[in-house]
């Protein structure tokens, strides 16, 4: 991730956060601290070279870093990616009244911020990582909500960020969208028990590093459900073309989950063509770079919507 000066008026100072490390975690306290630039619900910190603090901005409820404090750890020894891990965590106080975790840095540059230029090596690297992550969760795992539920649940998001658009922003396509948005409402609900579910994957939450996908991060939505949620990333990720190959990687898929994931594919393209539209008003939450991603992952999409993939 892309590392900034703090600025003025950041939801948390260095002075204030190397306080409470101090307080908390004194052997880390001295180590360099470095805003990091993005993140939304949760701000970052460099700590050192190796870790890295998440502290609470927009996301105000503790469930976010509560879960990943409990299943990151259990979940990263069995992926083939790095994700953050987290070491250390830190209390709310009266200085500072927001949740905090240290957690392993992951290195690579962040995807809104980078390229994927060896498309089929990425392509295979993601589906390994989705094929390891896509278990069955256990009976205590967070439960879908929203992220991992069925299309059809989330008719008003995609209403809301459709219809917030810009008139000409999806141009001629319109009608194209709305009939992949249809087909995945319309698909069969996944049979299969609940899975693990990154639930969130775009292109602020991977890193790339050489041409390719070199981790995984945030995992604020982490949940047990619907494999399409994350099977969308084969258009919303990965370069024109690539869908193909992840799909071939990734075998383990019926023809109602491609429905679904071209619909949430869908979903997930306009919310980012929306951020990138707010961006451009100046307006809280706006993500500039956001819009030409998400339009080209609904490009994408719309190329191949009647490709036919594995399974």
């Amino acid at each position: 991730m892309t590392e900034i000066e703090p600025e003025a008026g950041s939801a948390t100072t260095a002075a204030l956060l190397r306080e409470q490390l101090r307080l908390q975690q004194p052997d880390l306290a001295e180590l360099p601290l470095r805003e990091v630039e993005g993140g939304w619900g949760n701000q970052m910190w460099r700590l050192g070279d190796e870790l890295a603090v998440r502290i609470q901005r927009m996301n105000t409820e503790p469930d976010e870093q509560l879960k990943e404090r409990r299943w990151l750890p259990l979940l990263a020894p069995r992926l083939p990616l790095p994700i953050p891990v987290p070491v250390r965590t830190g209390a709310p106080c009266d200085r500072l009244p927001k949740m905090w975790t240290v957690m392993t840095w992951v290195p690579g540059l962040p995807l809104d911020h980078g390229s994927i230029t060896r498309g089929e090596h990425a392509a295979d690297t993601l589906a390994a990582f989705l094929r390891a992550l896509h278990v069955p969760a256990p009976a205590d795992a967070p439960a879908a909500a929203g992220f991992g539920a069925h299309p059809a649940e989330c008719a008003d998001g995609f209403r809301h960020f459709f219809d917030s658009l810009d008139a000409d922003a999806i141009g001629s396509a319109d009608d194209d969208v709305r009939a992949v948005w249809a087909d995945a409402v319309a698909a069969p609900a996944w049979q299969g028990p609940p899975v693990w579910v990154h639930g969130d994957l775009h292109p602020a939450n991977v890193v790339v590093a050489d041409g390719t996908l070199a981790g995984v991060v945030d995992f604020g939505a982490l949940c047990a459900g619907d494999p399409a949620w994350d099977l969308a990333a084969a258009w919303v990720l990965l370069p024109a073309g690539a869908a193909a190959r992840f799909f071939a990687a990734y075998p383990e898929v019926d023809e109602a989950t491609v429905r679904r994931a071209r619909g949430l594919a869908a979903l997930k393209s306009l919310f980012l063509m929306l951020m990138g539209q707010n961006g451009d008003r100046g307006l809280p939450g706006g993500k500039p770079a956001w819009g030409p991603l998400g339009r080209a992952a609904l490009d994408r999409l719309l190329s191949e919507r009647q490709t036919r993939f594995p399974g």
